[in-house]
């Protein structure tokens, strides 16, 4: 009795069947065009899918820290009032494991004018220890100006300083309702202060209407002596600052509140996620599309191959060494494209900065404008969930539909597909 004899799954022959299918030209039964479509097309949607996830990672990135690294993590007021004994207040609230800092503020808005520009200000006052705590304030690369300066000027914003047409040296001119009650109203306090730091955040929002003044300087223009607005709460960590501000408010005493910065964002921050989930759907979908490109070729393949299908079966293979042959076909076109998009995808979010930088460029500018984007530049974030995300939904998409195909290579009679030929 003859021994039947069976290979291994994906024997070395599979694979060099497989190739040589793959590269097959079109006046050989094969189907190259057809093979690069589906392979630049497998590549450009993993590419887009990759690009948009890391860009959109770089916007929640770089909003969290703008946002955070220029404001409270969590912030104390005293409803309709101020705060008095806000040095004892402030001692509670730092004994409180977790929190790293705490600042008296006093804020008000303002006219600022100078060289013959109007725009308006929101001035917070400060301690200048206070003051260089905070990291989007200082460590900008952006900063103009020395910030041990500030007990004898004001700080403004970059945007704010381009608008009123400021530098350092100038003086700014701040206007404000805090004067003495009259007859036709509240009266306006106008005081001149010579700016001695220019700083960016980062975020065009901020730095438009951004000033610091000494904290008894803004206590003296505000009417606010011996009183703070609200207390400028900074965390060891940002992130649990939903956790620990009722804890702060109970340190702050009876009738203070506390909020977070998560509630003053928390919509957007909410809305951007609703928006990855939308844009990750949509992307998947393109993924999806660029994998039917696949079954397309296969098909194509799978009826050329008719002959050579009928011969191998002849010859002893097996249906599962037919339908391996045609699934490594499909999958490796799906395999290639899923490397090459991920390297591309990477490539962009590392080079981002550079990639607008020509584009703007070769436009001629215009093509980022901060006063509209609220960012000064296109942020990447690449992170390695995002890079996984995209290279499984890829495989698995061109894997999964490659059986179909291959499938009915396998269970094609050999007998049918020769008596044609």
């Amino acid at each position: 009795m003859a021994e039947v004899r069976t290979t291994r799954p994906f024997a070395k022959f599979e694979w060099m069947i497989a190739w040589r299918y793959i590269r097959a030209k079109r006046a050989e039964g094969g189907v190259s065009v057809m093979t690069w479509i589906s392979l630049i097309g497998v590549t450009l949607a993993v590419f887009a899918l990759i690009a948009t996830l890391a860009v959109r990672s770089g916007f929640r990135a770089e909003f969290i820290d703008t946002i955070a690294g220029a404001n409270a993590h969590v912030t104390v007021v005293m409803p309709r009032g101020v705060i008095e004994d806000f040095e004892s207040v402030a001692d509670n609230i730092r004994a409180v494991e977790g929190v790293q800092s705490v600042a008296p503020l006093v804020r008000g808005q303002a006219m600022a004018s100078g060289s013959g520009q109007i725009g308006l200000a929101d001035i917070y006052g400060i301690r200048l220890e206070d003051l260089k705590a905070s990291d989007a304030i200082v460590q900008s690369e952006r900063t103009v100006g020395n910030i041990d300066d500030l007990p004898d000027g004001i700080a403004i914003g970059s945007a704010l300083a381009n608008n009123l047409g400021l530098g350092i040296g100038d003086r700014i001119e701040i206007t404000t309702r805090s004067g003495a009650a009259t007859p036709m109203g509240q009266a306006t306090r106008r005081n001149a202060y010579e700016v001695v730091y220019i700083f960016s955040t980062g975020r065009f929002q901020i730095d438009e209407v951004r000033a610091y003044l000494p904290f008894d300087v803004a206590q003296l223009i505000f009417n606010r002596d011996g009183v703070a607005d609200e207390l400028e709460v900074r965390l060891d960590d940002l992130n649990r600052s939903e956790e620990l501000k009722q804890e702060i408010a109970n340190a702050a005493g009876p009738g203070m509140w506390a909020y977070s910065w998560q509630d003053r964002v928390g919509r957007f921050l909410r809305a951007l996620t609703i928006e990855d989930n939308v844009m990750f759907i949509i992307l998947s979908i393109l993924v999806l599309v660029a994998s039917m490109n696949i079954i397309s070729g296969l098909i194509m393949l799978v009826k050329n191959k008719g002959r050579d299908v009928g011969i191998l079966r002849t010859m002893g293979l097996t249906e599962g060494s037919i339908l391996r042959i045609f699934f490594i076909c499909g999958a490796g076109i799906g395999t290639i494209g899923t490397a090459l998009g991920v390297i591309l995808g990477c490539l962009f979010a590392i080079y981002v900065d550079q990639i607008f930088s020509l584009v703007n460029y070769v436009a001629g500018g215009g093509v980022w404008d901060p006063s509209i984007r609220g960012i000064y530049n296109v942020p990447a974030e690449l992170r390695l969930q995002d890079v996984i995300k995209a290279m499984s939904l890829s495989l698995g998409l061109s894997w999964i539909i490659t059986i179909f195909p291959a499938r009915r290579a396998a269970r094609m009679n050999p007998v049918e597909a020769l008596r044609y030929e």
